[in-house]
């Protein structure tokens, strides 16, 4: 049998970090390929799927390997509660871009226009593979896959398509992006191949996304109110998506 930690020595540079047991479900329920996971506790995790997601069981059964709780510490950022993780291999970026580019869309695309904040991206990820978005694009410096984004979305990048793209490259589509001089959006019929742009937490959006958006709309707010969390607009505007 394969020693476990050798197993993600060899995997740790090029794999997906799921940390945590809900990440590792999610990512299994979602067909990732998962070649490493570990625990410091196999029966409190199996327990916990009997619990939580007994479709997983089996799959978790089979790949749970328990360690020592020092040996489980030097393989994430900080452990997590379940005392869960595992190294999965991330979607290929042509799978993803096919994905993106399909024709006719049934399910909008999020783009986050140079967003700033690990954990707001992986809230919003989490966020579109929930309302089943086509996926969710970032434009910018930040990486989408980073450890702490794939933390915050849960796992749930595996449910959805996750890149990183410059705004000439983005798929063809309506796009309507999200700015305070925009109409409101309660008067919008919001397509299902639209593109739904967010600018970053701090500065809106960028010259070159305001460029290329088609229409322009705001979320109803009370005045004297700044903004909204990033991750609360797309909430808020998905909902809207899927409310009409």
């Amino acid at each position: 049998m394969t020693d476990p930690l050798d197993h993600w020595a060899r995997l740790a540079g090029s794999a997906v970090l799921l940390d945590g047991f809900h990440a590792l479900k999610h990512a299994l329920r979602f067909g990732a390929q998962v070649p490493v996971a570990v625990t410091t506790d196999r029966a409190a995790a199996l327990a916990l799927a009997d619990e939580l997601a007994p479709d997983a069981r089996e799959a978790l059964d089979a790949l749970l390997t328990e360690v020592a709780a020092a040996s489980y510490a030097t393989l994430v950022p900080r452990p997590h509660p379940t005392g869960v993780a595992a190294l999965a291999v991330r979607p290929s970026h042509e799978t993803n871009l096919r994905t993106l580019a399909h024709a006719p869309r049934t399910a909008p695309i999020v783009v986050l226009d140079e967003p700033r904040n690990l954990g707001n991206a992986g809230a919003v990820i989490r966020l579109a593979a929930g309302f089943g978005a086509t996926g969710v694009i970032t434009t910018g410096t930040l990486d989408p896959w980073h450890p702490t984004v794939v933390r915050g979305g849960a796992g749930l990048h595996f449910a959805t398509a996750v890149e990183r793209m410059a705004v000439a490259e983005l798929p063809q589509g309506p796009v309507y992006a999200l700015d305070p001089e925009g109409e409101d959006i309660r008067g919008t019929k919001l397509p299902d191949d639209a593109i739904l742009a967010f600018g970053s937490e701090r500065t809106g959006l960028s010259p070159e996304l305001r460029a290329r958006a088609d229409h322009l709309l705001r979320l109803p707010m009370r005045p004297q109110v700044s903004s909204y969390n990033l991750a609360t607009s797309v909430a808020m505007t998905l909902y809207h998506w899927s409310a009409l």
